[in-house]
C-alpha cells in the first residue's frame, strides 16, 4: 500500500491518501483560518475520505467545531506551555464513527492505570544510543520486520534520513552489534513539544524494558533542548505500549476512534501526556 501523501495548503502541513483514509493536518499556520477548515472538506470530497482530523491550539479550535469537529482528546499546555492542543475530528461516515471493540480499549485503559505511578523510577539508559543517517537501513530493517504496515514510510531508509533533517530525533539500542529497538522523538520546537512514536523492538528482545528506557532517554534529550510537553498517539488497543505511557506518569488525554492505519486496519489510538517541567 502506497504511503499518505505529506502536502502543503498555504502555510499549513497536511497528509492525505487511502492508506489512513483522512485528512490529517499536522501543522496548522493559523494565518490560513479560517479557509483551511473547508479546504479539509473539499479535500475529502474529492477523494471520498471519510474522516477529517487536525491537531491545533485550543485558541483555534472553534474554527473546527464550527465546522462540525469534536475534540477527541485534550492536552493541558501542550501549546509553547500556554494552552491546550486539541486533536480533532470530523467523521464523514456512520462506519468511521463507530466505536469499534470498545471492550479491549476500555481493558487496556484499566491495565494501564493499574501500573500507573506518581513519580516515574529511575530508568539505566546506557544501552541506548543516538542514531544518525548510517543507521537508516538497519532502522528501516526493524520496523519492515515489527509493522505490517504504518502510518509513513518508516521502513524506507530515504524517508529515515529525510526526516532527520525535520527535527525528528531516532534512538535505538543494539544487542551484538545488531539493532534491536528503535523510537523516535518528533520535535516542534514552535509548540515546545514532543511526540514520542515509532517504536519497535524485534520479537526475540521484547518484555525486557526497552520502549521504557528510549522513552526515558529520549525525555531527557527533551528537557534539554527546552521541550514542555511530551506526548503519544498509541495504539489503543496495545496493553503494552499504554502501560509503557502509564508507568512512565502519562496522563490519557483521550482516544481517537478508528484514527489510524497500522497493520492492515484502521485503529483507534490513545493519546497520553507528560508535562516535562514543573513549573
Amino acid at each position: 500500500m502506497q504511503p499518505d501523501r505529506i502536502v502543503k495548503i498555504g502555510n499549513s502541513l497536511l497528509q492525505h491518501g487511502p492508506a489512513n483514509d483522512r485528512v490529517y493536518l499536522m501543522k496548522l499556520d493559523e494565518q490560513d483560518l479560517p479557509d483551511i477548515v473547508d479546504e479539509m472538506d473539499d479535500m475529502a470530497l474529492e477523494h471520498g475520505y471519510s474522516k477529517l482530523f487536525a491537531k491545533v491550539p485550543a485558541g483555534a479550535a472553534s474554527w473546527f467545531t464550527s465546522k462540525d469537529f469534536v475534540n477527541e482528546a485534550r492536552v493541558p499546555r501542550m501549546y509553547r506551555g500556554e494552552s491546550a492542543g486539541c486533536f480533532m475530528s470530523k467523521f464523514l461516515s456512520g462506519e468511521r464513527a463507530a466505536k469499534l471493540n470498545q471492550d479491549t480499549i476500555e481493558d487496556v485503559h484499566r491495565v494501564a492505570n493499574e501500573k500507573s505511578i506518581v513519580l516515574p523510577p529511575t530508568i539505566d539508559t546506557t544501552d541506548v544510543v543516538r542514531l544518525g543517517p548510517e543507521h537508516a537501513k538497519a532502522m528501516a530493517g526493524v520496523y519492515a520486520r515489527v509493522f505490517e504496515s504504518y502510518p509513513f514510510p518508516i521502513e524506507d531508509p530515504e524517508y529515515i534520513r529525510e526526516a532527520m533533517k525535520e527535527n525528528v530525533l531516532f534512538y535505538g539500542i543494539f544487542l551484538d552489534e545488531e539493532l534491536v529497538a528503535v523510537a523516535s522523538a518528533e520535535v516542534d520546537d514552535s509548540w515546545k513539544c514532543a511526540e514520542m512514536t515509532d517504536f519497535a523492538t524485534l520479537p526475540q528482545c521484547r518484555g525486557k524494558g526497552a520502549a521504557g528506557k528510549l522513552l526515558s532517554r529520549m525525555e531527557s534529550a527533551m528537557e534539554i533542548r527546552g521541550i514542555l510537553t511530551a506526548y503519544t498517539i498509541a495504539r489503543a488497543e496495545s496493553h503494552g505500549m499504554n502501560s509503557v505511557f502509564s508507568k512512565a506518569g502519562y496522563s490519557l488525554a483521550g482516544t481517537l476512534r478508528n484514527n489510524t492505519q497500522i497493520g492492515g486496519k484502521l485503529e483507534s489510538m490513545n493519546v497520553w501526556y507528560r508535562s516535562l517541567h514543573s513549573g
